[in-house]
């Protein structure tokens, strides 16, 4: 055994000495030592790495490691062809002896480097992979392409939801497509030929029941939901107006499917649908299999599609996508965002005419972010100190908190390099600012016999109260008078 890794060694030596051998061990020496300094620095300090420096040294040095120990085999290869090609290739090379101590410490050193190297390999794969994981890789490294969508994130109810665990999930099978997927976006990202806006909804996204139901489980009873909407007028007191909804969620029962989730998601009923635009908003067949098997095709009076149309069309089996479609990447109107920051105290309801100058504001165009902060600053600031001088002197720290949350309002939905504007990614969670649940509960959507899709509002919700300025419901539930 001995003589055998003897005689298997020798031309290993002897043919090691060249360029590229000596280059890869180079490289791979030098990207070791820089990777197991910052790896220490990283361990003590615990600083977040910005996403640039994360790709150097998450995934370029330990490409450069790799790109080392691949050279040096290479170099013994090229050096034995080159030999050969010259005629002076040795029938038998050099003796090795182990009794030589120089031979020995340098067999030790290779058997060593060569585990400080498989330990090392280990654990920049580990660290490049969890780096490709995180939400700053997905979310900055790209930074104008994805800088829309992280904002909303970071805004969103998810946002302390890693990217992955919706985007990919568990298992290394959607791992790998993603990865897979990604090379062709880093092409496309250096190339600058990715689309703009990015389009949405996204394709071949992993089913929700793989990704969205490992933390919501639609067919759990989830009973009632009191939802409170406050909306504001555009007046000068900006009249506060309340609506109270009891939305029926609903799900799984003893006796049967009840409520929004339960006639949607039920596993044992199925609903299917064709679209014949590409984000899914016009829907002109509806099909309801049922627990008998039998199915029932609803079609559109109002959107009238051809035979063709309806192949071509993207042919769907509802799940929690399709209603809850921006669940993280929230993009809303002027008025909506608006009326939230009031209800929130963020805008003070105080200020006279402060939804109406908000809204005017927002729906200005601006050619950049900082253009857009400076004139959405100015334009309130000017119209208080003009129209209503002594609200602005004693309240102008009111003003100026206006001011921010409206600037933060538009940084958050207006991305001109990507072409996002108001209204660009529709939101189908209700149908108040979008079609939303209208594209298929219009009352237009029915069968040969006359059955048709319901449009009756107690279907999904009980109205408690309507645009009120003080409901009495809240205050029986001892809620009432929140501003």
């Amino acid at each position: 055994m001995r003589d055998r890794f003897l005689r298997w060694m020798r031309p290993a030596v002897f043919l090691g000495h060249n360029g590229v051998t000596l280059a890869g061990a180079v490289l791979t020496t030098s990207s070791a030592i820089i990777l197991i300094g910052f790896w220490i620095v990283d361990l003590f300090q615990g600083r977040r790495i910005p996403p640039y420096a994360g790709i150097i040294l998450f995934l370029v040095l330990p490409g450069i490691f790799v790109a080392g120990l691949a050279l040096m085999p290479a170099g013994v290869w090229m050096r034995r062809r080159s030999l050969a090609a010259r005629g002076k290739l040795p029938d038998v090379y050099p003796k090795i002896d182990l009794r030589q101590p120089v031979l020995r410490r340098a067999l030790v050193l290779v058997v060593v480097l060569s585990g400080v190297n498989a330990l090392l390999l280990g654990a920049a794969t580990y660290r490049g992979v969890e780096y490709m994981d995180s939400t700053q890789f997905c979310g900055q490294t790209c930074h104008t392409v994805m800088q829309p969508e992280f904002r909303a994130y970071q805004a969103s109810p998810h946002a302390r939801v890693a990217c992955v665990d919706c985007h990919i999930g568990s298992g290394a099978p959607w791992f790998v497509r993603a990865k897979i997927s990604g090379v062709r976006q880093v092409f496309a990202v250096t190339l600058k030929t990715y689309s703009r806006p990015i389009p949405s909804p996204v394709e071949n996204l992993r089913p929700a029941r793989e990704t969205c139901e490992q933390c919501h489980w639609p067919q759990k009873f989830g009973g009632e939901k009191l939802v409170v909407r406050t909306h504001f007028a555009e007046d000068e007191k900006n009249s506060r107006k309340v609506s109270v909804l009891l939305l029926k969620i609903g799900g799984r029962r003893a006796n049967g499917s009840s409520g929004i989730h339960g006639h949607h998601i039920d596993a044992r009923e199925r609903i299917d649908y064709v679209s014949t635009d590409r984000r899914r908003q016009v829907i002109p067949v509806v099909r309801v299999t049922g627990t008998d098997g039998k199915t029932a095709e609803y079609a559109s009076s109002e959107v009238k599609a051809t035979p063709e149309q309806l192949a071509a069309g993207e042919h769907r089996a509802m799940d929690c996508m399709d209603c809850h479609n921006r669940p993280t990447h929230i993009f809303q109107l002027p008025a909506t965002a608006v009326d939230e920051a009031m209800a929130a105290g963020a805008i003070s309801p105080d200020l006279p005419f402060v939804k109406k100058q908000a809204v005017a504001a927002l729906k200005k165009e601006y050619a950049s972010h900082s253009v857009a902060a400076e004139e959405i600053a100015r334009t309130l600031t000017e119209f208080y100190r003009a129209q209503y001088p002594a609200t602005y002197q004693a309240h102008r720290a009111l003003v100026e908190s206006a001011v921010e949350s409206v600037q933060g309002i538009y940084e958050r939905n207006i991305f001109t390099a990507m072409k996002i504007g108001w209204g660009t990614y529709p939101n189908n969670i209700g149908h108040e600012d979008f079609l939303g649940c209208f594209r298929c509960h219009d009352g237009n959507h029915s069968t040969k016999d006359g059955r048709a899709i319901t449009q009756d509002c107690d279907a999904c919700h009980t109205v408690l109260a309507q645009e009120e300025e003080n409901p009495k419901i809240l205050t029986d539930l001892g809620i009432g008078g929140v501003k």
